[in-house]
């Protein structure tokens, strides 16, 4: 029933060492909109708890596949995660009609007693718009003052909406008083199984919509049905556990200072801009975990083991040589950063016919331009790894939020890598693009280049032709540029033949770096019309279109410098035929130079270790595969 992700060994860590007591907390979290919310969520826990917490999401496949990653990669010391699959609890709760906008979702905290390990006695249970102002320690600490019949805690809901009369035949479910707001709930689960919890609420939802017909809150209206006929199970919480912001609240009647809060609870679809004295003072203290840094989430706690790291990845840190020059190169390759998968809505069918191709690239937050341009040229899936910080991101989502071109497109996979160290680790973004590309093949590319229109269906028509589901080849896209900053994009290869002879375009970096990319070809290709091959030279770099299955790229090579060649190597090694493609063109749009080019080109040390870099990974090449690999060690030396 349920797949736990067993961080706590991954980690190396044994949380009944630890002096604090462990907290249990859940959440339901179904999609992708809602895997981001839970991620403030809980930034705000991590950054004021002082105990070992263990995170207990019931997700859909999308955020289990998020989340699992996001957490593997985020390595937060003394937090354990498990996952209970939402498919396998569906039919509980199915039965039951529900108007609220979170679907069936929304009713899945029923089902807790049963989702949830039966050894686990108490769990505090958590809305993903949750956004925590304390420890939250403290209120796992209120179970101690649960009479002996008390099993849920609850905090009154500060709307008038179980009063009923707002508006003209409004009628809501039955519920004491006020009723409660099931964002934050406190679950004896352990006393709830004693009193046949899951028959009790079962009932109660048959008997009331006998006459309701369908729930308006989701499991809020059955929650509180049932308390209505048991009251003496609820213990009423302070109202600063939940204080909840929409316009129809009385949660200003909650506090006096704002410093009293404890949990603010975003349960109005308008979110910031809701109207409440103190709006400025929540906006500010959310937005504050939205863009905070996680990676300073991955702190020690007191009285816990100290070891964060695998086991291998601290063995690793502890065989560097801080006197290396190239130490800091080094420690580089063995940085783990997070990495938030699919953070936008993101929607794909595979084609029948297997044949379909997957852009792959990366990007910061200086080549964001290029987005609407590539989704322009492009109509195919992408597959984009993002190198960018959490506020950035957030100023990412607003951007493509923003933008009619980002919104309506859903095959694009946009994956964040979260910036971390002092170099930009391209390979590892690179690989994070190439392993979430969800086709049969990829087209790897980089962000500033346009594609030719019409390039998607000419690579398809290209890889069922050339028989690549049978043999091992890279298509090679040949690859020009302009100085211009506005261009009058060729329509044809004949235009771009044309542009090509007036000097509007040129053959990629042909007056800087020809090495690149001059075994293309580039005389022959402009007469050839069917695909020829070519064979590999020293620092060679096409943009290729190969298998899925191909070698990722080596993740030693960060910045600038030998990122893309080493991968040619590796492909050429593997007896991949380079061919290139006579009707194929992308071009390189113009733009600053990037900060890595900058250190290599005014840092001798930068340069020094680069060469060093390439030495073992001719060195590695040699092991990996033989005398064959010999000939990329000769060609480095004859330069």
């Amino acid at each position: 029933m349920f797949v736990s992700l067993e961080l706590q060994r991954s980690v190396g860590l044994t949380l009944h060492a630890c002096v604090s007591q462990l907290i249990h907390v859940a959440c339901v979290c179904a999609g992708h909109n809602a895997s981001r919310d839970v991620v403030t969520l809980v930034k705000s826990v991590l950054f004021h708890r002082r105990n070992p917490l263990h995170f207990h999401f019931i997700t859909d496949s999308v955020a289990s596949r998020i989340l699992s990653s996001l957490f593997q990669s985020w390595m937060v010391p003394s937090v354990q995660v498990s996952f209970y699959d939402a498919e396998e609890l569906k039919s509980e709760v199915s039965w039951i009609p529900n108007k609220h906008y979170s679907g069936i979702y929304g009713l899945m905290k029923l089902t807790l007693t049963k989702a949830l390990p039966s050894d686990l006695a108490k769990v505090i249970v958590l809305d993903t718009d949750i956004t925590f102002a304390t420890d939250i320690a403290e209120l796992w600490g209120i179970f101690k003052k649960f009479t002996d019949k008390q099993v849920i805690g609850l905090v009154e809901n500060q709307s008038d909406w179980y009063l009923g009369n707002l508006w003209k035949n409004h009628r809501p479910w039955p519920a004491l008083g006020r009723g409660f707001n099931t964002g934050v709930i406190l679950l004896y689960l352990e006393r709830l199984r004693r009193i046949s919890w899951e028959q009790m609420w079962r009932l109660t939802a048959e008997r009331e919509l006998m006459s309701m017909l369908s729930t308006s809150l989701a499991d809020q209206d059955i929650f509180n049905a049932f308390i209505k006929q048991n009251p003496v199970l609820v213990h009423q919480l302070p109202c600063f556990w939940n204080v909840q912001l929409s316009d129809h609240t009385r949660s200003e009647q909650c506090y006096t200072e704002v410093s009293d809060l404890k949990v603010i609870h975003w349960n109005s679809p308008k979110k910031l801009r809701v109207k409440n004295k103190h709006v400025e003072f929540f906006r500010n203290l959310y937005l504050t975990f939205l863009e905070y840094d996680g990676n300073l989430l991955r702190r020690e706690l007191f009285g816990c083991p100290s070891q964060a790291s695998p086991e291998s990845l601290q063995a690793a840190l502890e065989d560097l040589d801080e006197d290396d020059q190239c130490y800091d190169f080094r420690r580089e390759r063995l940085t783990v950063h997070r990495v938030h998968l699919y953070f936008l809505q993101y929607e794909y069918t595979p084609t029948e016919d297997d044949t379909d191709v997957t852009l792959v690239a990366q990007l910061s937050m200086d080549r964001l331009q290029m987005l609407e341009a590539i989704c322009k040229h492009w109509e195919g899936p992408i597959s984009l790894a993002l190198y960018m910080s959490d506020a950035e991101a957030q100023q990412f989502l607003r951007y493509a939020q923003a933008s009619e071109v980002l919104k309506n497109r859903k095959n694009v996979g946009y994956h964040i890598v979260y910036k971390e160290g002092q170099f930009y680790p391209v390979n590892l973004v690179r690989n994070v693009a190439l392993r979430n590309a969800n086709t049969p093949y990829v087209f790897l590319t980089d962000v500033d280049f346009l594609p030719m229109y019409g390039l998607y269906d000419y690579l398809r028509k290209s890889v069922v032709q050339l028989d690549m589901a049978h043999t091992k080849k890279a298509l090679v896209v040949p690859a020009f540029e302009t100085l211009r900053y506005r261009l009058s994009f060729p329509k044809s290869k004949a235009e771009l033949l044309s542009m090509l002879d007036m000097g509007t375009l040129y053959t990629f970096r042909y007056h800087v770096w020809p090495k690149g990319h001059a075994p293309t070809n580039y005389a022959k290709w402009r007469t050839a019309t069917t695909p020829y091959k070519v064979e590999w030279e020293s620092d060679f770099e096409p943009y290729v279109v190969v298998r899925r299955d191909c070698p990722e790229y080596d993740q030693r090579f960060v910045g600038f410098g030998w990122n893309k060649v080493s991968h040619i190597m590796e492909l050429d090694a593997q007896e991949y035929d380079l061919m290139v493609l006579p009707n194929a063109f992308m071009i390189h749009m113009p733009h600053a130079p990037s900060f890595d080019i900058s250190k290599f080109r005014s840092s001798a040390s930068y340069r020094n270790c680069l060469n060093t870099l390439k030495d073992e990974f001719h060195q590695d090449l040699s092991r990996k595969y033989g005398a064959t690999a010999l000939k990329y060690l000769t060609a480095q030396r004859n330069i």
